[in-house]
């Protein structure tokens, strides 16, 4: 780490108080903070938790309601799938990483930039979570500002929780969906999302 980013870091409180606390845990594991690969490793994970959790910082349903465009002709389902995901998991800090499928069938012509999609995903998955609030708090942002007919938050992912502590279960996938609407109410709406989802 250069110089003049360490001395700006150092300069922020709320870094100084990150890195004072990585400095207390590494000492807790008998770990030498002299040693040479350690030195500026609070430093570094105190910078590092500003790239993990700046959803914080982000309001959802703004950068959602900065996007939609209405369009009546658009009555049938939209799908973006296969986004990427990496969050931290708020029982051990660990991450969890996946893929999420995010659907809506539009109401009243109001339709979104699919890019915006992917980014409300990101924006909730930037902060401590658990997979089946990520899930809801997706759906709770498309239902407040699109109102669809139909929601569909379906998130398959691998917690490192699990993988690497604990029961120490590589590759085992916890998948959670959260269906409303026409998504829960109609079966072929439903297998229709399924099959294109390939579930």
């Amino acid at each position: 780490m250069n110089k003049n980013l360490l001395r700006e870091l150092s300069e922020q409180p709320e870094m100084q108080k990150r890195a004072s606390l990585v400095s207390l845990l590494l000492e807790s594991i008998n770990e030498d903070l002299e040693r040479e690969g350690l030195i500026e490793t609070p430093w570094r994970v105190a910078k590092m938790y500003n790239e993990l959790f700046w959803g914080y910082n982000v309001d959802a349903v703004e950068v959602l309601k900065e996007a939609i465009f209405y369009d009546e002709n658009v009555t049938d389902l939209i799908l973006v799938k296969d986004i990427p995901v990496h969050s931290m998991c708020e029982h051990h800090i660990m991450p969890f990483f996946g893929k999420a499928h995010v659907a809506y069938v539009p109401q009243d012509g109001r339709v979104v930039g699919i890019s915006k999609i992917a980014r409300i995903v990101e924006i909730f998955s930037r902060r401590l979570q658990i997979q089946e609030r990520l899930g809801k708090q997706i759906a709770d942002t498309l239902e407040k500002v699109l109102n669809p007919r139909g929601i569909a938050v379906i998130i398959s992912a691998e917690h490192t929780c699990m993988t690497m502590r604990g029961i120490q279960k590589p590759g085992t996938q916890t998948v959670t969906s959260c269906l409303r609407g026409s998504f829960f109410m109609d079966e072929k709406a439903r297998n229709e999302l399924f099959k294109l989802i390939e579930l």
